[in-house]
């Protein structure tokens, strides 16, 4: 970067005498700044045409000239930061940010929140880690799932008004009588973010690379064929019914990238800056449906500045805060919610616990105080007995059973889990039960050795526009089933799940995959633990956000009033 550069070599003449005058030749300067003295002299003319100095030569080959400083290296240093941050420049800025975080952070404040930049209507939100690469298939984490929505599209959609799906590059679908046949009826005016038009063809290609991915392949297992049955018309052929089609077309999983340029959608907005510090969006000029009043997103990563208060971070991820510093003091919750996803302890059946045992371990959790007393932020969780509003755990009778001597747990991410964990095995510890404690390092289960072992498992289920099916999904997708339950009883659950999907109302479809449910959290082999509470909080001039499924909001629907003349 040419400006740190020019600060760097502002620096080096500076120091040796911390900015009182100098007399000094070229050839001493030249040695300090690494460069010929005929460069020396340009850098001199330069910053002297900029007001950093005055440099009076004396004529005569080493005679030594006179050096005076005009500004300091720090003030220098925040002149360069506040230009770069007003041109939206966060990369420049975090790279001449030599400061501590506290003095950066209150440099930053002012350019969060929302803006007019260049007559453009800016929203800026500050964010606590970088954003992982937005890869084809199922991502872990709710930004970068959110994230997805927005750049790309896929042939259905969810809003977030309803659980079920909407058109979105198909204008509308069709399915046979027998279940068997969807046809899906693609808008005729498409454009990818690059300006191109989409065709069918590429739409097509995109869904049939999607289906090579194992975990896809896995969610679309009924599908037999996709076929290309009209110019815009394209056809699924399914082995057996699926009247989950339309949810699984909707999901961010499903949205379809350009052929050949993989962060290319036909979302409501295009990706055009994506680094560990700053993740910009701009509105999609051909979206196909209605248009983002906002022109501009930015995420700025920084997560050192963040993490002591909310201010304008997000001190945790449930918790989002936008805003400016003289406005900070004000800001006021917008929108905040009770997640629909949860913390979940699941156990291995017919190992190490019977039956009893197991239910009994169910009990020690919810029918003691364990829950309540964990140390966690107040109000930043909030103790669940139910999947779903209206999917209670069972009330059993209780049963005084000696628990095993030994178990294994194995948990993931989110981080209360870790104080979950300990806490676990405290209260076991106390009942004579030694609580092995495993601790994975993701978001996921993927590529987790230690699951196929352990008795007992602790993670995190993220819910969806439609929770009844990200349910379906998370039993038909996660490894955690199949490596729990064993081979055949997973094939008997799949072939319950397939079971499921056939009935084409959609009231008996839940009904029916609710009683599923019921039968695992009966049998001990699931039960919820704890739910967040989603928070947004904004100043006045940030309008139209209200926390979705994901805990967080649309971006389509987020708007800020024009500036006052």
């Amino acid at each position: 970067m040419r400006l740190l550069n020019r600060l760097n070599q502002f620096q080096r003449l500076w120091s040796p005498s911390a900015g009182e005058d100098q007399a000094v030749s070229i050839s001493e300067l030249a040695l300090r700044c690494y460069c010929s003295e005929r460069h020396m002299r340009t850098l001199l003319r330069q910053m002297q045409a900029a007001g950093w100095l005055t440099w009076q030569a004396q004529s005569g080959r080493g005679k030594r000239g006179a050096l005076h400083f005009c500004v300091t290296p720090e003030r220098l240093r925040r002149e360069m930061l506040e230009q770069a941050l007003t041109a939206g420049q966060q990369h420049n800025a975090l790279a001449l940010a030599e400061l501590d975080p506290a003095d950066l952070r209150a440099l930053l404040n002012p350019y969060l929140g929302g803006l007019w930049q260049n007559e453009t209507p800016t929203l800026r939100i500050p964010y606590y880690r970088p954003l992982e690469p937005l890869a084809p298939g199922f991502l872990a984490g709710r930004a970068e799932q959110h994230l997805a929505g927005q750049i790309f599209s896929g042939l259905t959609r969810f809003i977030s008004r309803s659980a079920l799906p909407q058109s979105d590059l198909a204008h509308h679908w069709e399915s046979s009588e027998d279940g068997l046949c969807w046809r899906f009826h693609l808008h005729a005016t498409l454009h990818w973010h690059n300006g191109d038009t989409v065709t069918a063809t590429q739409l097509h290609q995109q869904l049939v690379a999607l289906l090579e991915l194992p975990a896809l392949r896995t969610l679309f297992a009924s599908v037999e064929r996709i076929t290309l049955t009209h110019p815009w018309c394209i056809t699924f052929q399914l082995h057996r019914p699926d009247y989950w089609l339309a949810h699984r077309l909707a999901s961010y999983g499903s949205r379809l990238a350009h052929p050949a340029h993989p962060q290319i959608g036909t979302g409501p907005f295009r990706l055009v800056a994506f680094s560990d510090e700053l993740v910009r969006l701009e509105s999609h000029d051909h979206y196909h449906l209605g248009h983002p009043l906002l022109k501009a997103v930015e995420y700025w990563i920084a997560p050192q500045l963040f993490d002591e208060d909310l201010g304008t971070s997000c001190r945790h991820p449930v918790q989002i805060a936008i805003g400016e510093p003289e406005e900070l003091r004000h800001l006021q919750p917008v929108s905040n919610s009770i997640s629909l996803g949860f913390c979940y302890l699941a156990l291995r059946p017919g190992a190490r616990l019977s039956p009893a045992q197991a239910r009994r371990l169910v009990q020690i959790i919810h029918h003691t105080s364990l829950l309540q007393t964990l140390p966690l932020d107040e109000g930043l969780i909030t103790p669940s007995r139910e999947l779903l509003p209206g999917w209670h755990i069972p009330g059993w009778p209780e049963e005084n059973v000696a628990l095993p001597a030994k178990l294994t747990l194995i948990y993931h991410l989110p981080v209360e889990l870790h104080t979950m964990a300990q806490q676990l095995k405290a209260s076991l510890g106390m009942l004579g039960c030694e609580l092995t404690v495993i601790f994975h390092d993701g978001k996921r289960w993927e590529g987790c050795r230690e699951l196929a072992a352990a008795d007992l498992v602790m993670g995190d289920r993220l819910i969806g526009e439609a929770p009844e099916y990200t349910l379906e999904q998370w039993l038909r997708c996660d490894p955690l089933w199949p490596n729990l339950l064993g081979s055949a009883p997973f094939a008997h659950l799949q072939a319950t799940l397939d079971a499921v999907q056939r009935q084409a109302d959609e009231r008996a479809r839940i009904a029916a995959l609710k009683a599923l449910f019921d039968r695992l959290m009966d049998e001990a082999l699931l039960t919820p633990l704890f739910n967040y509470h989603y928070r947004i909080s904004a100043p006045p001039g940030v309008e139209g956000i209200e926390v979705n499924r994901r805990g967080w909001f649309e971006f389509t629907e987020a708007w800020l009033p024009a500036p006052s003349p």
